[in-house]
């Protein structure tokens, strides 16, 4: 259930013992978990339509109703920006981002971003106030791939729903330096924001929980092709754990490396499968990306140089 100024979240079998505010914060994506604090002591986040506490555990069933702050700003300008929509219909929109695209406007990017093309192209979009109308989902301004975006307020419910109990099937292309002696793992590292940098997030024991899956695609002499899938879905959360692996991603400008030859403006990660329940007829549908013309030259660079270590 969710109207104009309101959410109201019921606890599944994936989130009993939880603490409260962790469960709001991953829930809904417009919230940082100080602002979801200051919520809960303000009486606005209530359980049961009771007061409580931050680091109340969760039962099953427990209804948790979540009173939004009033929105920052909410002066979002429509602006023609082409989009790549791979599927539309009255519920949802799956687009292809490219890179170099913001999702929602934030702090110095106040235009130009995915909102601004949505609300061009599909003016009934202002979905839950605020100035993240529809977006369930965010990946990175230079990493390119799909993102699905809701187009009515029930579709936003039931999509953060399916991110909550991280059900989505989210699956990246990463090219990451260095080999591999075995072909699958899992990296289980709670991530945070950096405590001296607060541009970049770091591998924390007090973050949030973080899982990234991956397996290994293909094998160069000095580079490996990554397939990754997110468990859960933290900031930079796959750049954080290949550099936590140190098998940092080429072309990462913050966490990565960095190659001469053949040049790369960005860092070789795409979001190249999405999968979820359509929230109206809870039928499962997947959709896929090939790899946009900038990586796909890097694979081409280094398969032409017979680099493969079969």
């Amino acid at each position: 259930m969710h109207d104009d100024d309101s959410i109201v979240l019921v606890v599944d079998d994936t989130a009993i013992g939880q603490r409260l505010d962790r469960f709001v914060t991953e829930a809904v994506a417009d919230l940082t978990r100080s602002t979801v604090q200051r919520l809960i002591e303000q009486g606005h986040i209530t359980r049961n339509d009771k007061p409580t506490r931050a680091a109340e555990p969760l039962k099953r069933g427990d209804t948790i109703s979540v009173q939004l702050p009033e929105p920052v700003d909410t002066t979002l300008v429509p602006e023609e920006i082409p989009l790549n929509v791979v599927y539309v219909d009255d519920d949802i929109i799956v687009v292809d981002k490219p890179a170099g695209m913001v999702v929602h406007p934030a702090p110095g990017h106040p235009r130009g971003t995915l909102v601004n093309a949505l609300l061009w192209h599909y003016p009934g979009m202002n979905i839950g106030g605020g100035i993240r109308p529809g977006i369930v989902h965010r990946i990175d301004r230079d990493t390119s791939g799909l993102l699905v975006v809701a187009r009515n307020d029930f579709a936003l419910q039931q999509l953060q729903q399916q991110q909550l109990a991280h059900t989505m099937h989210k699956e990246y292309i990463a090219l990451v330096e260095g080999g591999f002696k075995t072909d699958s793992g899992t990296v289980d590292a709670a991530i945070a924001r950096h405590p001296r940098d607060r541009l970049r997030m770091a591998i924390m024991d007090d973050g949030r929980a973080a899982r990234t899956h991956w397996r290994v695609i293909e094998r160069f002499q000095q580079q490996t092709v990554l397939a990754l899938t997110l468990e859960t879905g933290r900031t930079h959360q796959i750049r954080v754990h290949c550099q936590h692996m140190r098998h940092p991603i080429i072309g990462d400008p913050m966490y990565g490396v960095q190659i001469s030859k053949p040049r790369l403006e960005r860092q070789f990660l795409h979001a190249h499968k999405l999968g979820f329940s359509h929230p109206r007829s809870q039928a499962a549908v997947e959709f896929t990306s090939p790899l946009p013309p900038d990586l796909q030259r890097i694979l081409d660079f280094y398969r032409m140089r017979n680099e493969h270590t079969w």
